[in-house]
């Protein structure tokens, strides 16, 4: 076990999803392997029951920590800040502290352009995610406060380099990345640091991309120079590890591209 044992994380969209091929396809199912590697007891929140229970029994099983499933959804409509609140009174009831909050989970309609889409499609990114951060960010604070915690917030090159067809997806990354800049201003004496990562994995939901808007994906989707997509746990949940560990405490604010140099920047 590592430096994070006995702590607790808090991974949102940390369901198990499978690719076409039978291997992981989720980057939270990938960051939840490494924290878990490290010793640490795992809340996993996502809208799928079965993906979220597949996640626990196999966790638990091979690395010996206690996943604790809430099955939760930001969405429109719904009183989110009670479904929020809900996840972090029985991940307190349960371990009693809070150390990690990664805000993984987003849902979109990706491919579909400014002009077509609606404000329905708009509403689902923005909740799924923008709003989803916020709230977790807000209810989560007096416990990172305590533990002198991380939060790790993830966003998109789509919002960075403005994807064809990405408009709401965009949005709420870029969204993201603000809200989180703030975090760390706001919350840096409180000895909480705050970062974002930027992937690109081969997903489930990168998969299904594909599959429907064809174009779309075509004109987004590139293979990185260093030849071939991240793998969701080696090499992008190993980074959301030691962004919470005390060598990186001092790194708050900052945006973190895992894209294989694809995602150069100023």
């Amino acid at each position: 076990m590592g430096f994070l044992e006995g702590k607790v994380a808090i991974i949102t969209g940390g369901g198990r999803a499978v690719l076409s091929d039978g291997s992981c396809g989720s980057i939270g199912y990938g960051i939840a392997t490494a924290y878990a590697k490290e010793g640490a007891n795992l809340v996993l929140t996502g809208r799928n029951v079965q993906k979220l229970d597949d996640a626990k029994e196999e966790i638990e099983r091979k690395y010996g920590v206690k996943v604790l499933p809430v099955q939760a959804d930001v969405s429109a409509g719904s009183d989110n800040e009670a479904v929020v609140a809900n996840v972090v009174k029985q991940t307190i009831d349960t371990f009693g502290r809070i150390d990690v909050l990664i805000n993984n989970a987003q849902a979109s309609a990706s491919g579909v352009t400014i002009a077509d889409h609606t404000t329905a499609q708009f509403d689902l990114a923005i909740y799924s995610g923008l709003y989803a951060a916020f709230y977790y960010m807000k209810a989560c604070y007096p416990y990172l406060k305590e533990t002198k915690g991380s939060v790790i917030n993830f966003a998109s090159g789509a919002g960075l380099f403005g994807n064809f067809g990405q408009c709401a997806y965009a949005a709420a990354k870029e969204g993201i990345r603000g809200l989180t800049r703030v975090a760390a201003t706001e919350w840096a004496a409180d000895g909480i640091n705050a970062n974002v990562v930027c992937p690109l994995a081969w997903t489930a939901q990168l998969e299904n991309f594909e599959k429907a808007y064809p174009d779309a994906f075509k004109a987004n989707v590139h293979t990185p120079p260093m030849g071939h997509f991240g793998d969701v746990e080696k090499e992008i949940g190993r980074v959301c590890v030691q962004l919470a560990s005390p060598d990186f405490k001092y790194m708050s604010g900052e945006t973190l591209t895992l894209e294989g140099a694809l995602g150069q920047r100023p």
